[in-house]
């Protein structure tokens, strides 16, 4: 039975089809993307969005949908390939956006506040305060600039690199899914290179320090100064931080996908 007969069978007229197949891409995308997936935004208003985004969008993307319905495929078939592909973007816009958490966890470690957890549901676990709260400013950095409407302008160009009908090809993602995770790792290291060179040499200064005066507790001592020094250095170095990682994520978009 192809998907015009299961249609027909179900009473549903064409159009509901096509927006049926149009939300089932848009809505996985959506449901992955930062922000959008937030556990703080309600499950029913994710979905209110993905169903407004389908409809906003399904003026212009029907003519690119509707030919797969007349295929002779399965509507199954066609449901099981969108959702698969919508599920790919959204991950791998979600492995580049942890390069955020990767820097605050390195920022942590450096301060001194990587045993000062907090739970993030987002990256399935706790992670340090500076984490989270440099990912929440990732995320309003992002949407402050404009950042989202790339994330939603892929979805329309998306339409013509994996057509409606195929499977998603899944090797390709794989290499990306690769590539991607260690952009967003070399990316958290370098949005935190102030930070790295600071702990460098604070920890140098710590070990002379002790080697100096041995009966000493210098980490006791040393310990709130480089509380003051990291937290300083960080607040100094935050603006240019997000604004670098958002425009390093425009750019991932903007040059289509490529590294």
């Amino acid at each position: 039975m192809d998907a015009i007969q299961l249609a027909t069978l179900l009473r549903l007229p064409i159009d509901t089809a096509a927006f049926l197949l149009l939300f089932c891409r848009v809505g996985a995308v959506i449901m992955l993307l930062p922000a959008f997936s937030d556990d703080g935004v309600p499950v029913q208003v994710r979905l209110i969005m993905a169903l407004a985004f389908t409809f906003g969008m399904y003026g212009m993307l029907e003519g690119k949908v509707t030919p797969a319905l007349h295929s002779g495929m399965s509507l199954p078939l066609l449901v099981i390939g969108e959702v698969m592909v919508g599920m790919a973007m959204g991950m791998i816009v979600r492995m580049l956006f942890s390069a955020a958490a990767i820097a605050g966890a390195i920022a942590s470690q450096q301060v001194g506040l990587s045993s000062a957890l907090v739970v993030d549901a987002a990256m399935g676990g706790q992670v340090s305060i500076l984490a989270r709260f440099i990912g929440l400013g990732a995320v309003v950095v992002c949407l402050a600039s404009g950042v989202h409407h790339l994330w939603i302008a892929s979805i329309f160009r998306s339409y013509g690199a994996f057509p409606v009908g195929g499977l998603p090809p899944a090797a390709d993602f794989a290499h990306l899914a690769v590539a991607v995770m260690g952009q967003a790792t070399a990316l958290g290291l370098s949005l935190t290179a102030p930070l790295i060179l600071y702990g460098m040499l604070f920890n140098l200064g710590q070990g002379l320090a002790a080697r100096v005066a041995p009966a000493i507790q210098v980490f006791f001592i040393a310990q709130p100064l480089n509380l003051l020094l990291g937290l300083s250095i960080l607040a100094i170095t935050l603006g240019a931080l997000l604004t670098a990682f958002a425009n390093a994520m425009a750019r991932f978009i903007q040059n289509g996908w490529s590294l």
